[in-house]
């Protein structure tokens, strides 16, 4: 009994530091650790789609931008694209918004393809229920003729 809580007890403590370690690494770096930010940005470089050059030139930019304060905050995607669907046409907009949103009410977005390999596209498919039509009405016996009038007496 007694190894069976022990290992428990490992398993849980494990688990923990587990836990601890995988978000102290998925933790964002701070602001101030501008030489750590670069350092992970030329780690990548070569490991990528990227020019080697083009790289290792895009982190010493990103570097001095931010020793400028120039990099404050991540750039917010969602708004600028939003942004562009205010260019549109007003009655092309909404369908812009439900594209850039994802799915919103009758209308299903999805998302193909990537960055590196030229671009997303996003396609969105609305589904429109089209009225039930009245069902035909039966068709109605014709109506008994009238008799016809029997003629007077003569008198």
């Amino acid at each position: 009994m007694k190894s069976n809580t022990r290992s428990m007890l490992f398993t849980m403590l494990a688990a923990g530091a587990l836990t601890a370690t995988t978000a102290a690494f998925a933790a964002p770096p701070a602001r101030g650790d501008a030489p750590g930010i670069y350092q992970q940005e030329l780690a990548v470089c070569g490991h990528n789609q990227q020019d080697r050059a083009a790289c290792i030139r895009e982190a010493g930019a990103a570097r001095q931008a931010a020793a400028r304060g120039g990099l404050t905050s991540a750039p917010d995607y969602r708004a600028n694209a939003l942004a562009r669907c205010g260019l549109q046409q007003p009655a092309d907009r909404p369908a812009c918004e439900a594209r850039v949103l994802g799915s919103m009410g009758n209308t299903t977005t999805n998302v193909d393809g990537s960055v590196m390999g030229g671009g997303l596209i996003r396609e969105s498919v609305t589904t429109t229920m089209v009225p039930v039509a009245p069902a035909p009405m039966e068709p109605q016996p014709m109506p008994m003729p009238m008799p016809r009038p029997m003629p007077a007496p003569i008198r």
